[in-house]
């Protein structure tokens, strides 16, 4: 694993210092419009940059205190979906607005009765005239409340095999029939949706790539979704790591508690295998070598990461974890100042072994595809097949 950043006279961080200091406080539009939202994208959207010159970038950004716009769904997942399938009437209309988060777009794929097996979803479309007509309904919509637009998979024919007959279609929320109702979750947030779809009728031109060929879009989808969930914070690239915790303690005055210092030993070492990993997906790009199983594997890791950081804060806190004293007024010691901020964390966290495909789910690819391990029994066909034989 070796690479080293350009120095000071490196052309991309002049070139992007030089901009930050005509544009000191930039907006969304300004830095999609520079290139510097996605700068790996193509241009007009991007700058084509490379992993080396992608890091100089977040590194100058990171310096003058500039925050990229915040689209998650949309520049992780439907922008790179549009990139790689869209029509180019689709790709100037949604590209720009989405990397502006101009247009926040949600993500319409998990049902009530498919969630680790997508391929089963229910939600029908069928052709009539010029639109798509959709009914069913989709849960877990990130955003749909405030979202503009949403990748949206529905099943156009129903008389294939399941990952045959389904497609893909950018959804204008403010469609006529659809109905988003709220899910709170435990920490009292509303991020999540359930969202129905009653005789909702999306024009044609909508269709991302070909009819009845959505699965291999869905994939491309998923995979940006999986690297996206594994980067950055514990909760789903957001919030804390667990550097953060180690450095409240030793603000606090450290502890002497021997079992309490070897749980923080080991959020820290998982912490910085985690880091590692990133690196190792870091070098390989540069080096232009293919992906390896490491996207995968730190997804796995990852998510059981962020748990056990959260249930290390949690238990730190004493009886005032088991209160949200962040909000108390009083003079109070910064890691109390904190407990509302690791209380919710640790709430959110039980989402994180679920959320962008259990980790039963991620164990099963990385055996099927790192290890070459054979598939998991197929138990109808086990039955099916027994029966046959009399057993």
């Amino acid at each position: 694993m070796e690479f080293s950043l350009p120095g000071e006279n490196d052309p991309i961080r002049q070139e992007v210092r030089k901009w930050l200091e005509a544009h000191p406080s930039p907006t969304g539009e300004e830095l999609a419009e520079a290139g510097l939202v996605a700068p790996h994208w193509p241009k007009p959207f991007g700058r084509e940059a490379d992993p080396i010159s992608q890091l100089v970038i977040e590194e100058e950004l990171r310096k003058a205190k500039v925050t990229r716009p915040s689209n998650t769904i949309g520049i992780g997942w439907a922008g790179p979906t549009i990139l790689h399938a869209g029509t180019k009437e689709q790709k100037e209309r949604y590209l720009m607005p989405i990397l502006s988060a101009k247009e926040i777009w949600c993500q319409l794929f998990s049902e009530p009765g498919s969630g680790s097996d997508l391929a089963s979803l229910s939600t029908r479309a069928y052709i009539d005239g010029d639109n798509f007509v959709v009914n069913g309904q989709k849960i877990w919509t990130s955003f749909g409340h405030v979202a503009k637009f949403g990748i949206l998979l529905v099943r156009t024919n129903p008389e294939v095999p399941k990952h045959q007959g389904i497609s893909y279609l950018i959804c204008p929320m403010d469609s006529p029939g659809i109905t988003v109702r709220p899910i709170v979750d435990m920490t009292g947030m509303h991020t999540f949706n359930e969202v129905f779809f009653d005789d909702v009728h999306i024009p044609v031109e909508n269709l991302v790539g070909e009819l009845n060929r959505g699965w291999e879009l869905a994939k491309v989808t998923l995979a940006n979704e999986r690297v996206s969930l594994s980067t950055g914070g514990v909760l789903w690239g957001n919030g804390p790591v667990a550097k953060d915790l180690i450095d409240l303690v030793k603000l606090t005055g450290g502890t002497q508690d021997p079992l309490v210092r070897q749980e923080l030993a080991k959020v820290y070492t998982e912490g910085e295998i985690l880091r590692w990993l990133s690196l190792r997906l870091i070098s390989a790009a540069v080096s232009g070598q293919e992906p390896g199983p490491e996207s995968s594997v730190r997804k796995a890791l990852g998510d059981e990461h962020g748990q056990n950081l959260m249930r290390v804060a949690k238990s730190m806190a004493g009886a005032s974890g088991m209160v949200d004293v962040g909000s108390f007024p009083g003079n109070l010691s910064p890691f109390q100042n904190a407990i509302g901020y690791w209380n919710i964390g640790f709430i959110f966290s039980a989402a994180l072994t679920v959320g962008g495909g259990t980790s039963e789910i991620q164990r099963n690819i990385i055996a099927e595809k790192t290890l070459g391990l054979p598939k998991e029994a197929d138990f109808d066909a086990v039955k099916a097949w027994n029966e046959r034989a009399g057993g």
